[in-house]
Order: structure tokens, then sequence, then C-alpha cells
């Protein structure tokens, strides 16, 4: 006959016998304390940038459709004022009609294509075309290729960032000794900063086959090895504790205070809810998952056989 208890609750009996209290725990339990507020501060401040950006996404949104709309309108008045010159023109009626289709037709073209749904669209193009450039090269790169490029790329993150911080920093301080002409370097360390956005897609492009490299296995090895270690198992299992004594400090301390309904109320996200937060970042998650696709091999392999016309890998026939 069972007991009927829980496996997860055996299980964590069974933990909890075999790491009893000891010396080691002078120095596990404040390393845990210190790592669990940290990652709650660290939560608590991820949480604060993406309701920033929950603001900032409309408002970025806003700031490309602005040129654009102005654009439009700019289009639309010199339109008008073409077909305002053409009915002074000495020239037949009909020629002055056939003038004035054209004009409209060529600009309600144009005007399609600079609509920030276009343009949305041909920045998706233009991105789709070179990830898959780069995950159709880095599939044929052997093991060690592949890794020296990952690592490549990673050590472009710094270099990037100090040199283009050393150019505008140089730039500035000679701002009334150089040339004028000089402050024009302006932009192309503004480029060399933002090339480190370039080399985003090699990280997922070249890890399939940099995961195959006998270094990286090793690693992966040790991984496994260290976890099982009987130390790093007791700071994970007093890890798991610290946070469960926390949550139930801090619920304690909700009651205590009167604050439970308030609690409630603001983990509902009422407050979000109240101030259309919930619509952005809606928003900003369909932004986010549309793109984040575009960052999976099996995206683009899906696409090179579907362009081939050969059935998906995970299809079977049907027996009849």
């Amino acid at each position: 006959m069972t007991d009927g208890r829980h496996p997860a609750w055996t299980e964590e009996r069974t933990e909890e016998s075999r790491f009893r209290g000891a010396l080691d725990d002078v120095v596990i339990i404040p390393l845990v304390v210190i790592t669990l507020v940290t990652n709650k501060i660290l939560r608590f401040v991820l949480s604060i940038l993406m309701r920033m950006l929950d603001y900032a996404f409309p408002f970025a949104m806003q700031i490309l459709w602005l040129p654009l709309f102005v654009a439009k309108v700019l289009g639309d008045v010199i339109v008008t004022v073409i077909n305002g010159t053409l009915r002074f023109l000495p020239v037949s009626e009909a020629k002055r009609r056939q003038w004035s289709r054209s004009v409209r037709r060529s600009w309600l073209w144009l005007r399609r294509k600079i609509s920030y749904r276009a343009f949305e669209q041909a920045v998706h193009d233009a991105f789709e075309s070179g990830m898959a450039w780069v995950f159709r090269e880095c599939r044929h790169l052997t093991p060690n290729t592949a890794l020296l490029v990952i690592l490549g790329a990673v050590l472009w993150l710094p270099i990037s960032f100090g040199a283009a911080t050393a150019m505008h920093a140089v730039l500035f301080a000679k701002v009334t000794s150089w040339p004028a002409w000089m402050q024009l370097l302006h932009p192309l360390a503004t480029v060399i900063a933002k090339s480190k956005l370039l080399v985003l897609p090699v990280y997922p492009a070249a890890w399939p086959q940099a995961k195959k490299h006998p270094f990286v296995q090793r690693v992966f090895k040790g991984y496994e090895t260290i976890k099982c270690v009987y130390v790093i198992r007791k700071v994970g299992f007093r890890y798991r504790q610290a946070e469960i004594a926390g949550i139930a400090a801090v619920e304690r301390l909700e009651r205590i205070a009167g604050l439970t309904s308030a609690m409630r109320w603001l983990r509902e996200a009422h407050v979000a809810e109240h101030l259309g937060v919930e619509n952005r970042t809606r928003e900003l998650r369909s932004f986010f998952t549309r793109w984040s696709i575009k960052f999976s091999a099996e995206y683009y392999e899906a696409k090179e056989r579907q362009a081939l016309g050969v059935p998906p890998s995970n299809s079977t026939s049907c027996e009849r």
C-alpha cells in the first residue's frame, strides 16, 4: 500500500534528510541569501525596463511613422500643385487628363511603397535575406571554424563599443583644435557601435556546428559533473529553501500590515490594465515573436525545403 504522499513532497523530504545542517552552511547560507536578493533585484529592474519598453515601443513606432506621414503629405501637396499647373499648359484637354491620371497613378503606387507597413515589410525582407545567407553559410562550417566565428563575434562586441566610444570622446575633445569636417566622423563611430547588431545572427547560425567541437563537448560534460557535486546540489537545495522562506515571509508581512488585498490587486495587473499598458505589452510581445523566430535555424531550413518542394522531415505517410 502507498501512503498517498505526492512524489515531489517525498523527494523534498529525502533531500532535506540528505542535506542536513553542517559547518559548510556557515558559508552556503549567506551566499544563497546574497544570490537570492540579487536575483530579486535584477528581476525587479528587468520588470521596470519591460514597462518602460511598453511605453517606448508605441512612441518609437510613432517616430518611425512621422517621417513617412510627412512624406505622404508633401507628396499630396506636390501632386496637387502639378495638377494645378497642368491647367495652364497649352495642351488639349484630353492630354491634360492623361497626364493628370498618370501623375496620380504614379503617386498612388509610390504612396503605397512609403507606408509604414511597406517599410516594415521591406526591413523584414532584407533582414530575412541576410539571415538566410548567414545560416546557409554557417551550416557548412567545420566545428573548429564555427567556434572561431562565435569567438570572433563575442570579441567584436567590446571592441566595437570601445572603438566607437573612444572616437566620440576624441572628436569631442578636439572639437576646437581639429578641422570642422573631422566632426563628420561621428556617424562613422555610430556605425561602428551599431555594427555589433550585424554579428547577432552568427550566434544561432554557427552554434549547431560549434557545439560539436570536442572542447564544447568537454565543457558540457564538466557542467553535468559539477551539477552532481554534493556541495553544488546542497547550494541549490538551500536556494530553494530560502526562496520558499522569502515568499512565506512576504505573505506574512502583507497579512500583518493589512496589505493582502492591495498586493493581490497589484499582482492581478489592474493598474496596467487601467493605464492601457496591457495592449502595448501585447504589441511588444507580438513584435518580438515575429522577429525572434527569424533567429532559429529551423525557420530557414523549413523555408528552403518549402522552396525546393521537399515535405517537412517530421511528416509521415498515412498507411491505407
